[in-house]
């Protein structure tokens, strides 16, 4: 018996969100962090470094290292890319040329999460309620308008922005992570269940190799066991006979390349010994006060999404993505750098907390407008003022904690950098008064302002303050007052 689904979503309400509006918030997202810097201490700093050696012979590339020391994250493959990149782009700055791969991995984890909530949101179990009279949304529209509210929702994580802007192998994990992730949804609706076994293995012989250990391991394990039990969705081949023992053949082969990665792995050094988790460093409570703010605003709608689908959750809809926040919660518990750790499992909140969009009330709909427009609204104005204050010395109270947090420093006015700060501000008013007006609703409504605010924040970041921060937290003006 087929448990009542509580998605009850009309044709009106699943217009997609503009195709150029969502390419552009990609976009103003992506680059912002990766041009215009120098490496950030300090694993920004020590990855580039690594590349650096091995991109001018300086290291062996079988054991990444700068001067014989091992690098501070383990992996090969970011540090690869990153010193391959440096030797395909001559022409640009080293550090500009090692970004490039670690650009690509962010839209890859962008693009990985949407059609990751496309297939999942295409699934039975996971389609509104069919009316009576006919009305509902269309299975193809409003897995769309899912999708985009999945993106919107990764973007708006506050966690996100500065690690996914790193070269370092947490941003390998995160985009490698998405795209098993998107293997395996697209393996719970049906087609074609050998190629999507097939990138699941890659992916996981990609974490191995970019350091994440045994919890790769054991995400791909469980997102097998629980699509072996899983009937394929509308797209398997004719005959559910013939499909499902297609589907069920192809997870025992990936099993088996699974299990021969790993074993391979094992014999090359790139899993760790297993061993009991240590005590939690720092506390639990600090634990909880991370997470609270590293995954808002997903995590208050993670939990409406279990609430709501309380009934649903063996669903592979469900069931996928919960199983990665499992994995990434109780890996990052007991890990020395737990945002880090975190940082692969925020594609799968972002997809949880899309299911939450389709059963959201008005009123809580409206909480999270006010809340957002008034949080970033406070941030953006807050930077603005200690930019005037770093330019003009007014405020003089912004100006005299800049001049005791980085003694030193002198601002200069860059018009360019003031220009696209300027036009982002202009944006975010501009879209406050699209959301308030009277237009009609659609499921991703509620998450424009929490995806565009907090990519404003960060444009903001990385342009008024960004000659700030670089004085602060690289050693680019240390080395040019010493030349």
């Amino acid at each position: 018996m087929n448990s009542p689904k509580p998605a009850i979503v009309t044709q009106a309400a699943v217009r997609p969100l503009p195709r150029v509006a969502l390419l552009l918030f990609c976009l103003l997202y992506v680059l912002p962090g990766f041009l215009g810097r120098d490496p950030w201490k300090n694993e920004d700093l020590s990855a580039f470094g690594v590349m650096r050696a091995l991109a001018v012979g300086e290291s062996d590339w079988w054991q990444p290292g700068v001067l014989g020391l091992a690098p501070d994250a383990p992996g090969w493959l970011p540090y690869w890319l990153g010193a391959l990149a440096i030797r395909a782009l001559p022409f640009l700055d080293m550090d500009t040329a090692s970004r490039v791969p670690f650009m690509a991995l962010l839209g890859l984890t962008l693009a990985s999460t949407w059609y990751a909530v496309y297939h999942l949101a295409r699934l039975p179990a996971a389609q509104p309620v069919a009316f009576a009279f006919g009305g509902e949304a269309s299975p193809r529209d409003y897995a769309r308008a899912m999708a985009d509210g999945g993106l919107l929702a990764l973007m708006a994580c506050l966690g996100l922005a500065q690690l996914s802007h790193e070269t370092t192998p947490e941003v390998a994990r995160l985009a490698f992570g998405a795209v098993m992730m998107l293997a395996m949804a697209r393996l719970s609706r049906g087609g074609s269940p050998w190629a999507a076994v097939v990138t699941s293995v890659l992916a996981l012989l990609a974490l191995l190799l970019s350091g994440m250990g045994w919890p790769a391991v054991w995400l791909l394990a469980g997102w097998l066991f629980l699509s072996f039990g899983a009937v394929p969705g509308p797209a398997a081949p004719t005959g559910a006979q013939e499909g499902l023992d297609r589907h069920r053949a192809a997870l025992l082969a990936g099993a088996v390349l699974g299990l021969a990665v790993v074993v391979l792995s094992w014999l090359q050094g790139w899993l760790p010994e297993p061993a009991w988790p240590s005590p939690r460093p720092g506390g639990w409570g600090s634990y909880g006060r991370m997470l609270v703010w590293f995954t808002w605003p997903a995590w208050p709608l993670v939990l409406w999404t279990l609430w709501r689908w309380r009934r649903q959750l063996a669903s592979p809809h469900l069931g996928l993505p919960l199983w990665a926040v499992a994995v990434g919660l109780a890996s990052s518990a007991w890990s020395d750098h737990s945002d880090r750790t975190l940082l692969v499992a925020l594609p799968a909140f972002a997809m949880l907390a899309a299911f939450a969009l389709p059963t959201l009330r008005r009123s809580a709909a409206a909480l999270i407008d006010w809340f957002t427009l008034l949080f970033f609204s406070f941030c953006a104005l807050v930077i603005w003022v200690v930019w005037v204050a770093m330019q003009t010395g007014i405020p003089a109270k912004p100006a005299a904690n800049v001049a005791r947090l980085a003694p030193g420093f002198t601002a200069e006015f860059s018009l360019g950098l003031f220009m696209i700060a300027a036009a982002a501000t202009l944006a975010w008013l501009g879209l406050v008064a699209w959301r308030v007006g009277r237009h009609p609703q659609a499921i991703w409504k509620s998450l424009v302002l929490p995806a565009s605010g907090a990519i404003l924040c960060w444009l903001l970041l990385m342009t008024l303050w960004l000659p700030l921060l670089d004085y602060g937290r690289s050693y680019g003006p240390l080395a040019r007052r010493l030349a």
